[in-house]
């Protein structure tokens, strides 16, 4: 956490100062050295993984923070999923964390890609993203896909960015809004639920109790010992 804020912090320094001589050169090199922390990390719990194929396909997270290493910032956001007082469903949880982690990602994204465009475009000789709120802007219309088109790249690395971006924007929303619906269909459904399928988790726990039941003595279903015929 502490190295991926200060890769933000030196980023941001950087970028949206305009720093030149020592400064610059001191800055990349913390920029550099946080960013190495993230990928020698990768790389060891890669090469410790006893089923490293395995592995690799299932911590993707894990290698999206070492190529960006500020959405390890998302994490922070957990404390906001836990609502004192409130137990919800494992449902309720998930849609939670996805609408939050979403939406801190979402945000993290708007940021950096506004600090990286402006970065490659700002001294380029037709660039028209020239300061911080300039690319802030192209940012927040290009993730979702309005594209006004006020402000684009013209290099290269800046329409890569923007590529990023817009798949992005489009992941982010549809993730956002399936969440959404599903939040919406159960708050409908809440008190109608006598039409629902059971899922196989309640059959389990119906059976299980059936079997119980079944497995009972005589004398603990009528309530005491048989004591014989009256």
């Amino acid at each position: 956490m502490v190295a991926s804020l200060v890769y933000l912090v030196a980023y941001s320094w950087r970028v949206i100062g305009g720093l030149t001589g020592t400064a610059n050169v001191v800055v990349t090199l913390v920029i550099g050295a946080t960013w190495a922390v993230f990928i020698v990390d990768y790389l060891v719990r890669l090469s410790l993984a006893r089923n490293r194929s395995a592995w690799f396909r299932s911590h993707l997270g894990t290698l999206a923070i070492a190529v960006i290493p500020v959405f390890r910032l998302v994490l922070l956001l957990q404390a906001l999923t836990h609502v004192p007082g409130m137990r919800p469903s494992a449902g309720t949880r998930l849609r939670t964390q996805i609408m939050v982690y979403g939406i801190g990602a979402g945000i993290l994204l708007i940021y950096v890609s506004s600090l990286a465009v402006l970065e490659v475009e700002r001294r380029a000789p037709d660039g028209n993203i020239e300061t911080f709120f300039e690319a802030l802007w192209w940012a927040c219309v290009t993730i979702t896909t309005t594209g006004y088109g006020d402000f684009y790249p013209v290099t290269a690395p800046g329409r890569l960015i923007g590529v990023a971006v817009m798949f992005s924007g489009v992941a982010l929303a549809g993730i956002i809004t399936a969440a959404l619906a599903s939040w919406i269909l159960e708050r409908a459904a809440r008190n109608n639920d006598d039409a629902e399928p059971a899922t196989r988790a309640q059959m389990r726990q119906l059976l299980a109790k059936v079997d119980a039941l079944g497995g009972r003595r005589p004398e603990d279903v009528d309530g005491g010992p048989d004591d014989g015929p009256d």
